[in-house]
């Protein structure tokens, strides 16, 4: 029987130690063991630096490193571009165009041509722009392979990519087809291709690991569904009808995998992925319709599961039994995931203002309100013991106080 031995065989080429390679920092669910990190800021205060950006894009800085990378788009879309600052000075390293689309389409008001984050992997960078291109650069940002999928991404490209050993895996769930692919990460080549109906989605796949056996889990439209990395095979699907436009990514501990079923209507189911075939019926263990998320992803730490509303509305679960601990309704508009660092919980709402809480049970216990001018809807980054944070104009290193 293989044990957890086997995801960091087949992670160990993401993650470095004070390092956020990917969307949700190492691991992918939004945990990230850097400490000493900031409680208070302002524009200007802890503020190591701040990096003006030149167009808009909403995939969360990922610092491997001396590198910071995103992505970012130019000229009404037409231009997208791979940027790497430098993670000491914010200095501009890099700043390259890795793909021009003369008619890039329309994308949801929300959302940007350059929103799934970059995934940075020892000596590769990748960046995904939906339909609208995949690429591989170098370190030093120079492309090593393109590749494009044909399929309508209507709303705009979310969804990141992730690596899984020698694969690069992506949902791309247009609304009118819907699949998930694996490439191999050093050419490009198509490795397998696993279609799927439903409706369109924007979520990222998830990595797990189900009684020593690796699974790969993807939210799309209408079914979530767990798939053999390796040969793309789909092991269990689950169902929630009518569910679309699926964004939060996944979450997994307590044995169960804790997914969101997207637009009208917002649930949370917790499934029990040790199943096969259609497991609606049979592994659902709890689900709860009010407070769901629409766009920001959960946060399990031991036995609770913390949410925030796109509303602003924040609850704390337990993660087993879906019993609601506290709710607490702070405002505002929501829509990236949430960050435990440090021994706290950091929340960012969309309109550059952080709230920091405790991650306890007993009760919603609030730390610092944090502000920053500008847009946000790209979540905060823990690494080097900093926090890295954007708007729609600038990349922050925010550092605490010596």
């Amino acid at each position: 029987m293989r044990t957890l031995s086997v995801l960091f065989v087949l992670v160990a080429s993401v993650a470095f130690a004070g390092d956020s390679p990917q969307f949700r920092g190492p691991g992918g669910e939004g945990h990230s063991s850097e400490t000493n990190l900031p409680l208070k800021w302002s524009d200007t205060e802890n503020v190591r630096w701040k990096a003006e950006i030149d167009g808009l894009g909403w995939s969360t800085p990922s610092v491997v490193g001396a590198d910071v990378w995103f992505t970012t788009a130019t000229d009404d879309g037409k231009s997208l571009r791979a940027v790497c600052l430098d993670k000491d000075s914010g200095k501009e390293r890099h700043n390259v165009e890795v793909f021009h689309r003369d008619e890039p389409g329309k994308i949801h008001g929300k959302n940007s041509y350059a929103s799934p984050s970059v995934l940075v992997d020892r000596e590769h960078v990748f960046v995904h722009f939906g339909k609208l291109g995949t690429a591989c650069l170098d370190r030093n940002a120079k492309v090593i392979w393109t590749t494009e999928f044909t399929y309508n991404h209507r709303h705009g490209p979310a969804g990141s990519p992730i690596v899984v050993g020698d694969l690069l895996i992506l949902s791309c769930d247009g609304g009118d087809v819907q699949f998930v692919t694996a490439l191999n990460k050093q050419t490009g080549k198509e490795v397998w291709k696993t279609t799927r109906e439903g409706a369109m989605a924007y979520s990222t796949p998830l990595l797990i690991e189900v009684d020593g056996q690796p699974q790969v889990v993807s939210t799309g439209g209408e079914w979530a569904m767990g798939y053999e990395p390796q040969t793309g095979k789909e092991i269990w699907r689950f169902r929630y009808p009518k569910g679309y436009s699926n964004v939060p990514r996944p979450v997994f501990g307590q044995g169960l995998v804790f997914l969101c079923s997207g637009y009208d209507k917002p649930w949370l189911y917790a499934v029990r992925p040790n199943g096969t075939g259609d497991v609606t019926e049979t592994h659902m263990a709890w689900k709860l319709d009010r407070g769901a998320p629409l766009n920001p992803s959960p946060l399990l730490i031991g036995e609770e599961l913390y949410i925030v509303s796109d509303n602003g509305i924040v609850t704390c679960l337990n993660a087993k039994s879906g019993e609601q601990h506290w709710q607490q309704r702070v405002g505002g508009n929501f829509s990236a995931s949430l960050l435990h660092a440090d021994g706290r919980i950091y929340m960012l709402d969309e309109n550059g203002k952080t709230y920091v809480f405790a991650p306890t049970k007993d009760e919603y216990r609030e730390l610092a309100v944090n502000e920053v001018p500008g847009r946000s809807l790209a979540s905060i980054a823990a690494a080097d013991g900093s926090l890295f944070l954007r708007t729609d104009k600038a990349v922050y290193r925010l550092h605490a106080a010596k």
